[in-house]
């Protein structure tokens, strides 16, 4: 049955705590302090509410110390960096991390692997960051590979972190190709950035990861893009597990974590071009990559468990099952709201609102001064970001950012970044790293070549035309 974490039980906890657990032993230096270990991937930018930003902010260590004056308990937070969610799953199956954040499958695996032991046995507490298409997940390859469909991969290595969302999505797009995932390629399994410098190097024919390894490599030049999750219409998440034992002793922690977590949430949402430079600053990403994800129209940062996510977790247990040694895990019974709950209504929140609502909380908005026009349609909105700027300019649509573009080079101002929604699957991508199609005086982005084909098949009016050309050709 699940805790029901009221607001009054973590007060009481915390003026009667009580350091049992073996991973709370105080470290060097730190006297009687609780420790609570968190585990994070400060490449994995759709966790940053959970991870990057908030270490960067300092949000759980201000949340905990708001509790020390309460209380008089100290806390010590140990942070670890992963590159992915499995190495995070062995450490607390060991009760040596006590919170962490992976994304769905890596989520899941650590729900099947800690079930055993009561001591190590996790939940899902909140999420990070979604996306409601699957558009977290994409497949790439060298940017002279003639690969223009999954189907060109049959018979060649394919690079991917086995058990990782990457790794699902890529599972998933063979299956629905016609290719056998288990027979059609060959899978290596490889961290990100090993798998990076086997694709630069030629080892492998593609690469198939979570964020931000697919837009970092294109944004290098390193890549193009071939898959992009989203054709799979299946919603991609990131999420928070915590270890159930670690959050019965000490429930006044996870509260205070997740307090932090909306307060990381709030910063992403309202000032995301900062939030992208600190975590840049962080990651050592390029902040034009970090901002693609992190940025309006990008990640939907929501820390609420959707029914719709639950779902997709239920939906990607058979995957699972079929690479391995899977532990059969009640996907409900290992997803807990309480504590969420409870921190919404400390914060002054109301938890329900935002379980309902599917629109993504940033979204671009402002005027266009190009086109004198609101740039209000999620569908079509877009941005400019010029260099030497600290803000960047809203574009109604395609047609009105590469206007925008062509005002600039003709001031002989530098675009440093452009973000432009997918015309068929919105997915926001990089403007010049688009494919762009011609349609009369419109123009449209497509994220791969194959999605610009769907559409000239039904359109045979359009043709495909460079990014340069575009800009050229495009009406001021």
């Amino acid at each position: 049955m699940k805790r029901r974490f009221p607001t009054f039980a973590i007060a009481a906890a915390a003026l009667t705590l009580v350091a049992t657990s073996c991973s709370l032993e105080p470290s060097a230096g730190n006297g009687d302090a609780v420790t609570v270990v968190i585990g994070y991937q400060s490449k994995t930018i759709n966790t940053v509410t959970a991870g990057t930003l908030l270490r960067a902010q300092g949000y759980l260590e201000q949340r905990l110390q708001d509790v020390t004056e309460r209380t008089g308990t100290k806390y010590s937070v140990e942070w670890q960096d992963y590159d992915t969610g499995a190495p995070i799953t062995a450490q607390m199956v060991a009760e040596k991390i006590d919170i962490g954040s992976m994304g769905d499958y890596p989520m899941l695996i650590n729900g099947s692997r800690t079930q055993a032991n009561p001591r190590s046995k996790t939940e899902i507490v909140s999420v990070t960051g979604y996306n409601p298409e699957g558009a977290l997940n994409m497949v790439v390859v060298p940017p002279n590979s003639p690969a223009t469909t999954l189907g060109d991969l049959a018979g060649q290595k394919v690079s991917a972190s086995v058990g990782s969302a990457g790794h699902g999505t890529l599972v998933q797009a063979l299956d629905r190709a016609g290719i056998d995932p288990a027979t059609g390629v060959e899978v290596l399994n490889q961290q990100p950035q090993v798998g990076s410098s086997a694709l630069e190097s030629g080892q492998v024919a593609a690469l198939s990861q979570f964020v931000a390894w697919p837009g970092l490599l294109v944004f290098q030049g390193k890549a193009k893009l071939l898959y992009d999750g989203a054709e799979l219409h299946t919603p991609t998440l990131h999420g928070v597990v915590a270890r159930e034992a670690y959050a019965d002793e000490h429930p006044e922690v996870l509260d205070a974590f997740l307090r932090a977590q909306l307060d990381a949430t709030r910063f992403v949402q309202t000032e995301p071009l900062e939030a992208s430079r600190i975590v840049a600053d962080a990651s050592g990403l390029p902040q034009e990559v970090v901002y693609l994800y992190n940025g309006p129209g990008g990640t939907s940062f929501d820390t609420t468990l959707k029914p719709g996510l639950i779902g997709a977790l239920k939906n990607d247990v058979p995957y699972l099952k079929s690479i391995g040694d899977f532990a059969d895990l009640d996907v409900d019974g290992f997803v807990n709201d309480a504590p969420l709950r409870s921190a919404f209504a400390a914060d002054g929140q109301d938890y329900d609102t935002t379980l309902a609502s599917t629109a993504n909380p940033a979204a671009v908005t402002g005027t266009d001064p190009v086109c004198a026009a609101p740039a209000s349609d999620p569908a079509l909105a877009g941005e400019v970001w010029f260099d030497g700027t600290g803000e960047t300019q809203p574009a109604a649509n395609p047609t009105c950012l590469l206007r925008a573009v062509k005002q600039a080079r003709a001031e002989g101002r530098t675009v440093r970044a452009g973000y432009v929604p997918d015309a068929e699957l919105g997915t926001r991508w990089f403007a010049d790293k688009a494919v762009w199609v011609r349609d009369g005086d419109t123009f449209l982005p497509f994220t791969t070549g194959a999605a610009a084909d769907r559409y000239l098949r039904a359109h045979p009016s359009g043709a495909v035309v460079t990014y340069d050309r575009a800009v050229e050709e495009v009406r001021p």
